[in-house]
């Protein structure tokens, strides 16, 4: 039967609890672009014109969008805030002292800007930042803009972005994780979603102590 997988903290609540000012931000545009025939079907070669995806209204916690991982860290007490808040209003990041990056792999350009210019981010999952989308309010509507591959067949990261992780994306047993440190916080170097529900409390008080 399936188990909640924040259930398996229970014991360790007191432990393992938020215990600051810290956000961890569920990746409502990457949810989205993972809908069938959506922008993630582009990328997967299903479809040749698939660059445009609905944007959710509402948090399905999808396999795609960590939903694991932000399971675990909403019940441990982190505060949730997603893309859309960031790109309406990227100065809500300084209300927060640490920011946790879940698999946002799709985000704007107002939201990648706000992210690395924060002194204190987690970037918990591979693969985050590395494509380009433009978000449509009025026909709340995604559309990728630049990203792995697009346009050109040489595009690495939608940002060019220095420190793009995605080499560690397909290590999904996180038998040696480990964080290391960029300009602005900590990485790790293994894709924990299926690892965090079982095996996750020493990298979760790791994290917590970041």
């Amino acid at each position: 039967p399936y188990r909640m997988p924040e259930l398996n903290y229970y014991d360790e609540y007191e432990d393992l609890k938020a215990n600051e000012k810290v956000a961890v931000i569920y990746p409502i545009i990457t949810q989205s672009a993972y809908d069938w025939k959506g922008i993630h079907d582009y990328y997967a070669g299903y479809c040749d014109s698939c660059l445009e995806a609905k944007m959710h209204d509402s948090y399905e916690k999808t396999f795609s969008a960590s939903g694991n991982g932000f399971r675990i860290l909403e019940f441990l007490g982190y505060q949730v805030i997603d893309d859309i808040d960031i790109d309406k209003n990227p100065a809500i990041l300084d209300n927060y002292d640490k920011i946790i990056l879940l698999h946002n792999e799709y985000v704007t350009k107002k939201e990648f800007d706000a992210i690395v210019n924060h002194p204190k981010v987690v970037y918990l999952y591979p693969n985050s930042l590395s494509s380009q989308v433009l978000i449509d309010y009025t026909k709340n509507t995604i559309t990728l803009l630049r990203g792995p591959g697009y346009p050109d067949a040489d595009i690495k990261n939608g940002f060019d972005w220095e420190y793009d992780n995605t080499q560690y994306f397909n290590d999904w047993n996180c038998d040696n994780w480990k964080f290391y440190t960029i300009h602005n916080g900590y990485m790790l170097n293994c894709y924990p979603e299926t690892f965090l529900p079982n095996y996750g409390y020493e990298l979760l008080k790791t994290l917590k102590n970041l």
